[in-house]
């Protein structure tokens, strides 16, 4: 009589992954993610890529920063410049530039450049008569008989203009060491009128000011600033102010009007550590709260503040919008801020990252950071909420024009995304992924029976993978050439193993499509 056939089971079992995740860190990583990359991207999810190649725009002797309004501008070898050509002179180092209408100014210099006229300047004007006297007299405003409103020197004309709020200095009455807005101005530049009994003349219908009496029109010490309606605002200390609507050289006119300049402290401890205009607000940061301002006018302007995690000190250029996000690194990591409560999106990477400078395409968030000694550039896609980290790059700025710039510390001036017409790019691209630990979910020994590796390489790239058991020894196991679409099957592994690891070294453009890998369960020992 016929006995029943057994059924044969070799328990070898089969995982196949076709997703891949971005670069994560922790120990519970999940399979699909890698912990430890670079030079790879998110731009052909779900298959992993190396980073687009990039373009360079030239070296810069100097640098002091990037920024784009309209076109690029530069600051390098102590000027600021408009393409090739240099349009304002700055001192060295780094710099803070914003723009508003025709005017892009730069802090910490206090300069200006109008982009119409082709001019610059200095934001403040401080005026001394000379070798002359300043005399305070009756007058006329509007055309009509006005007390104590002029200001005639008999030196150079004046540096101002109608509308200027300005500051008396040295006066030897003491009322008149004041600041008042300059209403008109006549006699070619030489008179200055006023509203009425704006100064003290004792009495009589002028007076000619013995002493030296100087006359500014100062601009405040800025940290961090930017544009929002039609204002520069900036931060200094726990200090807010706002310029003047639509005029970035007066940040000391208190009118009573719509179009008044504004200053505020906000009563906390700390200074502030950056700020941006986000939603239709100028949002400020300190380490431990954002505040917003609200309001169409200074007269309604109020400080609304939170008490969250805000920019870390000294990575107030981290600040950058990508997705609809406002993104910045703060002292527990990159956070992701939408107006509410901000929210953590790189727990994957860990925390002790400092010197944040940031940029965005628009979708994806580049941030450049250091970690102890080590600097890298990270990459956050928005849309995917993966992390990938690119190179060593240490970035000082980044402008996004048609495309996304980023200028490093050495003075290299890189274009990231975008058209690179006329740039001359890089070479083959070096990458490299490496997995986690792999478990394979099961607390025995195991044993890989086979390991299959599925890519695309495009011609001139290669592929060599490495693999590591228990944490020995990178043995290599194999090696792909571009060309086509190829499969990989690496050798069997001889022994058993509780862990491996598998490492991925590329020069070119190549796609990883698949990883499948085929294991088997042993004993406990």
């Amino acid at each position: 009589m016929p006995l029943p056939q057994m059924r044969y089971r070799d328990n070898i079992k089969k995982t196949v992954r076709e997703t891949f995740g971005g670069l994560d860190l922790r120990e519970s990583a999940g399979d699909g993610s890698f912990a430890a990359m670079l030079n790879m991207s998110s731009r052909h999810y779900p298959l992993l890529s190396p980073r687009e190649r990039r373009g360079r725009v030239g070296a810069l002797s100097a640098p002091g920063g990037v920024f784009a309004d309209g076109e690029l501008y530069t600051v390098k070898s102590g000027s600021l410049f408009r393409g090739s050509r240099a349009v304002c002179d700055v001192t060295e180092g780094q710099k803070t530039l914003a723009a508003l209408g025709r005017f892009i100014v730069i802090f910490p210099d206090k300069k200006y450049y109008d982009t119409v006229g082709d001019v610059s300047g200095t934001l403040e004007q401080h005026y001394a008569p000379g070798a002359g006297r300043l005399t305070f007299c009756d007058g006329l405003y509007a055309g009509e008989p006005a007390k104590a409103c002029c200001v005639v020197t008999d030196g150079e004309p004046f540096p101002f203009r109608a509308g200027d709020a300005v500051t008396f200095a040295g006066a030897t009455r003491e009322k008149n060491n004041l600041t008042a807005v300059v209403r008109e101005i006549g006699l070619g530049g030489r008179r200055l009128t006023f509203y009425e009994n704006t100064f003290d003349l004792g009495g009589a219908a002028e007076y000619t000011e013995p002493a030296a009496v100087t006359v500014s029109r100062t601009a405040p010490e800025l940290d961090f600033i930017c544009q929002n309606e039609n204002r520069l605002w900036g931060c200094k200390g726990d200090t807010i102010y706002a310029s003047k609507l639509g005029d970035p050289f007066n940040w000391n006119c208190f009118d009573g009007l719509a179009d008044d300049s504004w200053a505020a402290e906000s009563g906390s401890a700390g200074d502030f550590t950056g700020c941006i205009s986000y939603l239709g607000y100028p949002v400020f940061f300190k380490e431990d709260r954002i505040y917003k301002v609200h309001g169409a006018k200074p007269s309604a302007f109020q400080l609304m503040a939170s008490a969250v995690a805000g920019v870390k000190r000294g990575c107030g250029r981290s600040l950058s919008v990508a997705g609809e996000t406002l993104l910045y690194l703060s002292p527990s990591g990159v956070m992701a801020y939408g107006g509410g409560v901000p929210s953590p999106v790189s727990a994957c990477l860990g925390e002790g990252f400092s010197d944040g400078v940031a940029g965005s395409d628009g979708r994806k968030y580049y941030i450049s950071m250091r970690r102890g000694e080590t600097c890298g550039l990270f990459v956050y896609d928005t849309e995917r909420g993966l992390w990938h980290r690119e190179d060593n790059s240490e970035a000082i700025g980044f402008a996004y024009l048609d495309g996304l710039y980023m200028l490093l510390r050495d003075g290299e001036l890189l274009k990231l995304t975008g058209d690179m017409s006329g740039l001359a790019r890089e070479n083959a691209v070096p990458s490299a992924a490496e997995t986690g630990d792999m478990y394979e979910s099961l607390p025995d020994k195991k044993g890989l029976t086979r390991l299959q590796v599925r890519v695309r390489l495009e011609a001139g790239a290669a592929l060599t993978a490495y693999l590591s058991c228990d944490g020995g020894a990178w043995e290599n196991v194999g090696t792909l050439y571009g060309g086509s679409a190829r499969s990989a099957e690496l050798p069997i592994v001889p022994r058993r193993c509780d862990r491996w690891r598998l490492r991925l070294e590329g020069s070119g453009e190549w796609r990883l499509l698949a990883l499948s890998r085929e294991y088997y369960a042993g004993s406990s020992r």
